[in-house]
């Protein structure tokens, strides 16, 4: 099981694992569940240069269609192909087989994250 207290989070409902200066983004349990049955994803290309607080993917649920927004600036080393088959996977298991996206990182210019605390309290507790 994945150590929750050791990932950053976005008050979009993001989670960021960082190792050097490649960073593991997914959304978080809030989030899968409050779109609900996740039907569809769609990810930036490997080789692809996002920007922080910038769209770049879409989910798609039984309930609505969600963006997802890339948590930092950097470049797309990475993406997880079998969340893309099995959409199911974000909702059953958010912070392990339902990563979304590797991205290399200035590790130096990386934004102030929530920790889990904040986290929790941004959702009431809710997570």
């Amino acid at each position: 099981m994945t150590d929750l207290t050791a990932l950053s989070y976005t008050a979009e409902h993001e989670w960021i694992s960082f190792d050097a200066d490649i960073a593991t983004v997914g959304i978080t349990d809030f989030a899968a569940d409050k779109l609900g049955d996740v039907v569809f994803i769609e990810l930036p290309d490997v080789g692809a240069t996002v920007e922080g607080a910038q769209v770049c993917g879409e989910i798609e649920s039984t309930k609505s269609v969600g963006e997802l927004f890339a948590p930092l600036s950097g470049e797309v080393v990475e993406t997880n192909e079998a969340v893309v088959d099995d959409p199911s996977l974000l909702n059953s298991d958010p912070f392990g087989q339902g990563w979304l996206i590797k991205l290399r990182v200035d590790a130096a210019t990386t934004p102030d994250f929530l920790d889990r605390d904040a986290y929790v309290a941004l959702t009431d507790g809710q997570e």
